[in-house]
């Protein structure tokens, strides 16, 4: 019994530093590129990171807010174009398809809006963005506790990429707290995926539609 406590607790040790290390990692790696909308710097597009999608096919309030950033960065100025990046594995669920009818239904041109049906998750995003999209400079969205994970992994896929991040959804208490203690978890994961290079789900040829969209901007 004396040995089963010991490992246990020595097994809590060490998750709980593994835990902090990543976690100071992915905090390290986004310092001192994270702004509010107004001191963004400019860049040619905004890449938006998916999330849930109502089952009546509208973003759910943490997306809906994140698309709101993106749109007035767009009406501001400060990209040329906007990168979807969700979850359409299955033919029902389609977080692209929802975010771009979202944007589009508040006066962002169609034209202006990219598509990205394979961002699984944080990291296939951004390893998408950079090898399938061409992206090089990018100005992220997500919610606050998401974005320093979220800027580290595509600065380390060679993206010069800031944040800005939302803090409106922080009204949901209860789902922005399991956001915040979900991180280090996830902090975890992200350095595994970019310690071991792992391909994402799907990749494939490249697409020009960034570099269109930027055009028409």
């Amino acid at each position: 019994m004396r040995r089963l406590l010991v490992a246990g607790t020595l097994s809590a040790i060490l998750a709980v530093t593994v835990a902090f290390g990543c976690t100071t990692w992915v905090r390290s790696a986004a310092d001192g590129h994270i702004y509010d909308a107004a001191s963004v710097p400019a860049a040619p597009v905004a890449l938006v990171l998916g999330a849930q999608v109502d089952p009546n096919g509208q973003p759910s309030a943490f997306l809906a807010a994140r698309l709101e950033i993106a749109r007035q960065l767009l009406e501001a100025g400060k990209i040329k174009a906007i990168l979807v990046s969700g979850d359409h594995g299955e033919w029902t669920y389609d977080e692209p398809g929802a975010m771009q009818a979202w944007l589009v239904a508040r006066g962002v041109p169609a034209d202006r809006v990219v598509l990205d049906h394979a961002g699984f998750d944080t990291y296939d995003s951004c390893v998408r963005a950079r090898k399938i999209f061409g992206v090089e400079q990018a100005i992220v969205v997500t919610q606050n506790f998401h974005l320093p994970r979220a800027v580290a992994l595509c600065r380390e896929q060679g993206i010069d990429a800031t944040g800005v991040g939302d803090d409106t959804a922080r009204a949901y208490k209860d789902l922005w707290l399991r956001g915040e203690v979900r991180e280090y978890g996830a902090a975890v994961k992200a350095a595994a995926d970019v310690l071991t290079a792992r391909d994402p789900v799907f990749l494939g040829p490249h697409e020009t539609g960034v570099e269109t969209a930027v055009r028409n901007g």
